[in-house]
């Protein structure tokens, strides 16, 4: 039997895990620079805590017959939300940005902005890898797209 090294927990303490970094993503070839160049999103990981805040605030009831018979995750709300918590850069919860559009709602503004074709899936695509969701999460959310 092989010996086997001793675990140490030291590993998993408090500062040592790496820090979330920013990632550019280029998901419209629409907007450009100066320059012609495509702007790239910036996508930042969300923390675990607010990704089940999400998830609660995007639970809908479910009825049958009028009465409830339970709850279920409303994905497609869900995967905006998510969207709008992840993407730093464009901000889609300023102010100027929303009002430029007539829109109040940031997951409005999302699918306006990114209102051509496989735009919107591209981000959608990106958000779910930078927050380290599996193929299951990305096939409920291409379901709710559906």
């Amino acid at each position: 039997m092989a010996a086997t090294a001793t675990k140490s927990m030291d590993l998993f303490m408090k500062g040592k895990a790496k820090q979330v970094v920013l990632e550019e993503v280029v998901v419209s070839k629409r907007y450009v620079d100066e320059e012609g160049n495509p702007i790239p999103f910036t996508l930042k990981a969300v923390d675990t805590k607010r990704i089940e805040e999400l998830q609660d605030e995007c639970t809908v009831p479910q009825f049958k017959k009028g009465k409830k018979i339970g709850e279920e995750i409303d994905w497609k709300r869900f995967a905006c939300r998510l969207a709008v918590e992840t993407t730093v850069y464009p901000n889609f919860r300023d102010q100027e940005l929303l009002n430029s559009y007539g829109i109040v709602d940031p997951c409005e503004l999302v699918k306006e902005i990114l209102n051509v074709g496989g735009e919107y899936a591209e981000l959608i695509q990106a958000v779910q890898r930078v927050n380290g969701f599996d193929t299951d999460f990305e096939e409920l959310v291409d379901e709710a797209k559906n």
